[in-house]
């Protein structure tokens, strides 16, 4: 049963559309066999008894096989020391592990690639903003804003911005800090401003790394272009019981502490595995069955736009303990940016007002990482009115898709050739609007995401701030935060030193080789499992004397069937943890009746 609090935060802010719940969020689009269909498959298949075995076995060789190689592929990433996944020529730039404060981070300028650096170089533009992109650090690689040709970078290149990317390295420098890390990006914008002539860039952030544009934008003011914020977690407090249940767990594991204690664990780097593996928590019918099974029912066609994918996926980076508390506790937790509470040193205080350049929020309703509240509240928080942000002469633009998952957002090919291309062309309209709040609208009558201005319109729709009503009971997270600094002196004061002297390189590295996220893949790997080696040799005789049955063979529609009483079941699941969570966490923490 729906809590009251839950009741009366589902209320979607006017102008927005509604969130979809947590089901329409994690159950997938059903899986369609791509097999033509044929009206006689029924009688032929009682003529023909063993077609269904025959196929169910090939499916299931050719599907090991898929996982033998995502396990390879994993360990050669690994072995060759995890660099970016792009799909794009680069050359690198600036490497800030050799700054005077060292950080994990790198500038990277983007050149094209292949066939297509010729069509890049005849868009180039040398009137437009250059564009710096930056991927997320939450756990996976850098690459997911480049790691095919329908992307943020592919589409900056067709519009003729120069373009530049800020990757980062598997370990975290030495006491690595956030300090150190805005230290790097300021760094790196000042260098591509000298490039082009003290033309300030583009920023373009990718939802961690959205926020640290934030950052940036207010500890820099007048340094940069346009910040574009896709999927950008600013306000965490913020958000719906059924729409974004990650919110809640800082208050039931007790705060900080257990961050702290895994980076301790890991001789003083946090493994980002463990935030990969909260991320596959919020939908395990997703992440245990529905993923798997697409694949396999569709082995003939689905194989390389899994591989692909999983490549990204399966690379995992760490950050360091001083870096990953620090984010947890201002953040996550204590909610300090949007109240300007956030110091990143001892002479630098956040205060998101002093952001100056024009931002472009990109949020969508389908995405129960980062939803639109998140994304959204900290505006009313700091600009209580709409004459309040018209005073301040800034300049906020919205959009919202209505349906897109949080990876969607930056990873979605249809979204990169709509949404992000739009984005693109209209990023210099910006700064010519007056101060206020804008929604912006893509009118595409067509529906078709391959078309381009001025087959589509755009247009900035002015909106009030006070129309912007996200219930997030402050006093609630405010114990939370309480709760979490008490736990973390004691752990910091009387554990984590003894925590500390067991902690060794040879624990740390048998604990992360250890983490299920690693094990579930690599253990498919010949390397590991000899009897893959078998697997490997079949394949090719497979694949070359496959025989699929039809769309509508009996045994095959009782298969996918099961398969959707499986992943209803872990939906089901999923639903009754989320809401027991929801009930444990306002039962502890909420004094005021919500």
């Amino acid at each position: 049963m729906m809590t009251k609090a839950a009741t009366k935060n589902h209320r979607a802010p006017k102008g927005l559309p509604a969130p979809a719940s947590a089901g329409q969020q994690a159950i997938p689009v059903s899986t369609v066999v791509s097999r033509a269909a044929d009206p006689t498959s029924s009688a032929s298949m009682w003529a023909t008894p063993w077609a269904y075995p025959i196929d169910f076995w090939q499916r299931t060789v050719l599907f090991l096989d898929t996982l033998r190689e995502r396990a390879d592929n994993m360990l050669e990433h690994e072995q060759a020391g995890l660099p970016p996944l792009l799909d794009f020529d680069y050359e690198l730039l600036l490497d800030a592990r050799h700054f005077e404060r060292p950080a994990n981070y790198a500038l990277l300028r983007i050149t094209g690639t292949g066939t297509d650096a010729d069509c890049y170089a005849h868009c180039a533009d040398d009137t437009k903003r250059p564009l710096i992109i930056v991927d997320p650090r939450a756990g996976h690689g850098p690459g997911i804003g480049g790691f095919k040709r329908d992307s943020e970078v592919g589409m900056a290149l067709h519009e003729g911005h120069a373009v530049y990317f800020v990757m980062f390295y598997p370990e975290p420098c030495l006491g690595q800090t956030l300090a150190d890390v805005l230290h790097a990006l300021r760094r790196f914008v000042e260098e591509v401003s000298r490039r082009h002539e003290g033309r300030t860039p583009v920023l373009y952030g990718n939802c961690q790394a959205g926020w640290a544009m934030a950052l940036l934008s207010a500890g820099c003011g007048g340094l940069a272009g346009p910040a574009v914020l896709n999927g950008s977690p600013l306000s965490y407090w913020a958000g719906a019981p059924d729409v974004n249940p990650m919110r809640l767990a800082g208050g039931l594991v007790g705060g900080v502490w257990m961050t702290h204690f895994l980076a301790d664990l890991s001789n003083g780097s946090f493994d980002g595995a463990w935030l990969v593996q909260n991320f596959e928590a919020l939908n395990p019918a997703h992440a245990m069955w529905d993923k798997l099974y697409g694949v396999f029912a569709n082995i003939d066609d689905e194989r390389e736009r899994f591989l692909d994918f999983e490549r990204w996926w399966s690379g995992f980076y760490f950050l360091s303990r001083e870096e990953i508390v620090a984010i947890v506790e201002n953040l996550f937790v204590g909610n300090k940016l949007e109240r300007g509470e956030m110091r990143v040193c001892d002479d630098c205080m956040i205060d998101l007002k002093r952001i100056r350049n024009p931002l472009l929020i990109f949020a969508s309703s389908g995405d129960n990482i980062t939803p639109p509240h998140q994304a959204l509240n900290w505006i009313p928080a700091i600009y209580p009115t709409t004459a309040a942000l018209k005073a301040a002469g800034q300049r906020i633009v919205f959009l919202i898709n209505p349906h897109v998952g949080h990876l969607g957002i930056f990873a979605s090919a249809s979204v990169a050739r709509l949404e992000h291309r739009a984005i693109l062309e209209s990023v210099h309209e910006l700064e010519g609007l007056s101060p206020g709040l804008y929604e912006m609208k893509i009118i595409n009558p067509t529906g078709d995401p391959d078309c381009r201005k001025p087959q589509y319109e755009v247009v900035f729709e002015e909106r009030q701030v006070e129309d912007l009503h996200f219930d997030s009971p402050p006093e609630t997270f405010e114990a939370v935060r309480q709760l979490s600094e008490f736990n973390e002196s004691l752990y910091r004061c009387f554990v984590s030193p003894v925590v500390q002297t067991f902690a060794t390189p040879w624990t740390a590295l048998t604990l992360k080789w250890l983490h299920p996220m690693r094990t579930s893949r690599y253990l498919f790997s010949a390397r590991f499992s000899p009897w893959m080696h078998l697997v490997e040799a079949m394949s090719p005789m497979v694949r070359e004397h496959r025989q699929p049955v039809n769309a509508d063979n009996p045994a095959l529609v009782g298969e996918q069937a099961v398969s959707r009483m499986i992943s209803n079941g872990l939906e089901g699941l999923r639903k009754w943890r989320d809401e027991t969570q929801e009930a444990m966490f306002w039962a502890l923490f909420d004094r005021q009746g919500h």
